[in-house]
């Protein structure tokens, strides 16, 4: 596991986020931990990995702190055991990103040390492979050579890695066989191959059916049934009039707006060289996301977009005629951000009252971020002028607020604090967290007599 201990650097200026600290650091090894391992599970002994004791871990009140401010791991104070806290769903946390990493820290207090540490979560094969259709429909020429490649749809699995989709099989294989092809994101594409030639007068339609496979152990599978219709002859196949469009387009453009327009043309005549087009399949994310004008080939946003969530788009588009014969076409959608996100901040330590005439004093950590990115994400974190408190950077995007020197409560008793966290975006945008901070009494003044001597005159008797 990996682990930063913090040391303070004695800073009294603003400081960005973004600016590396020079601090030293302990590497530790990384835990993992498989998802859908049960609740309470036994993770590590934080006082062994440390190399400190178990008392201490309790007498400095350690806690886990995650990034997100989830609590997917517990920490038992008696034994110093980190245990699961919840059940893991990698797919759940971080969907297709491989490997799944979380960063979390662990907070120690007096002294206050931070160590900063990974987990990894492990895929297990728990997601079988699924096509978005059960039925597919696939038009051939009973002309079509043999040797021809036939773009099908594919399955999808949640999984990743060994444990996603490895290859694809296709039975009762007579007429043809399947290749897997390897796609630039590392998914899985099955083709179909015409081995042998049709004919339509002996044989109208082949019922195939199509399996995706993946890698687990054992392996789990899905499959779909493919609906080979033999037609007469068309000569030609729609042809897009490029293979592969770019486009950008910023997260805050309103519904209706265009983001492409595709072209394809098809050499025939009258009615077998009219083009419609379609999604060519049916991915729930992308169809309630963009609309395509079958005609036109007009694609309009339909719903907002969030770079936050998703940063781009794989469309693939289906041109087709009206015998059924087709191409196909890619559109990559690169959603650009704009600075939509005001700065986080999340306090994981805040003391008050502090006692008066003590020195430099620890009154809270927290910590900032922005989900924005590039110059949108990066942030200016700072305090207002007359108070006697400043903000020093810890590990990572975490920050300490300390007094400049012993307070005096008979001066001032209490201290409103405001913490603003400000973006570099255009425009930018800034958080306000406001605390007050007591100072409580200590018995540092002696009892006095408002005068030296006192002189009282009595009546006799």
């Amino acid at each position: 596991m990996e682990a930063e201990k913090e040391h303070f650097p004695r800073l009294r200026q603003v400081l960005l986020l973004f600016v590396m600290l020079s601090q030293t650091c302990a590497e530790r090894n990384v835990y993992t931990v498989a998802e859908e391992t049960e609740s309470g599970s036994f993770v590590a002994n934080l006082a062994k990995d440390l190399g400190l004791g178990v008392r201490e871990i309790f007498q400095r009140r350690a806690r886990v702190i995650f990034n997100n401010n989830k609590k997917y791991f517990q920490l038992n104070l008696q034994t110093a055991d980190l245990q699961v806290n919840e059940k893991l769903d990698r797919e759940e946390m971080c969907g297709t990103t491989e490997p799944c990493v979380l960063q979390f820290q662990v907070l120690l207090e007096e002294p206050l040390e931070i160590y900063r540490f990974k987990l990894l979560v492990s895929d297990i094969n728990d997601n079988s492979p699924v096509f978005p259709e059960g039925e597919m429909i696939l038009k051939i020429m009973e002309n079509t050579p043999p040797g021809t490649v036939f773009p099908l749809i594919n399955a999808q699995d949640l999984d990743v890695g060994i444990n996603n989709i490895q290859n694809y099989i296709i039975y009762p294989n007579s007429h043809v066989h399947v290749l897997t092809q390897n796609g630039s994101e590392g998914r899985k594409y099955p083709e179909l191959v015409l081995d042998k030639a049709l004919d339509r007068e002996e044989q109208a339609e082949l019922r195939l059916t199509l399996m995706a496979v993946d890698g687990g152990a054992p392996p789990r599978t899905g499959t779909a049934l493919v609906l080979v219709e033999i037609l007469d002859i068309n000569d030609n196949a729609p042809e897009f009039v490029q293979p592969l469009y770019q486009v950008e387009i910023s997260e805050d453009s309103p519904l209706e707006s265009l983001v492409a327009t595709v072209s394809a043309r098809d050499l025939d005549m009258g009615i077998n060289g009219e083009i419609f087009y379609s999604f060519f399949y049916g991915d729930e994310e992308i169809s309630k996301t963009f609309a395509l004008n079958e005609r036109t080939g007009e694609i309009k946003i339909i719903r907002k977009l969030d770079f936050e969530k998703i940063v781009a788009y794989e469309v693939d588009i289906k041109a087709s005629d009206r015998a059924g014969l087709s191409g196909k076409c890619t559109v990559k959608i690169h959603v650009v951000d704009i600075n939509d996100n005001a700065p986080e901040l999340t306090m994981a330590s805040f003391r008050s009252p502090i006692p008066e005439n003590s020195p430099e004093t620890t009154v809270a950590l927290f910590s900032i971020q922005d989900r924005d990115s590039g110059e949108n994400g990066r942030i200016v974190c700072s305090i207002q002028n007359g108070v006697p408190f400043i903000l020093k950077p810890s590990v990572e995007n975490f920050y300490r607020l300390l007094t400049e020197g012993p307070l005096d409560r008979e001066i001032r008793a209490k201290y409103n604090i405001t913490i603003t966290a400000t973006d570099l975006g255009t425009p930018r945008l800034k958080t306000e967290y406001n605390i007050t901070v007591l100072i409580s009494d200590v018995n540092d003044n002696a009892p006095a007599f408002t005068q030296t001597s006192y002189t009282l005159f009595v009546r006799e008797n």
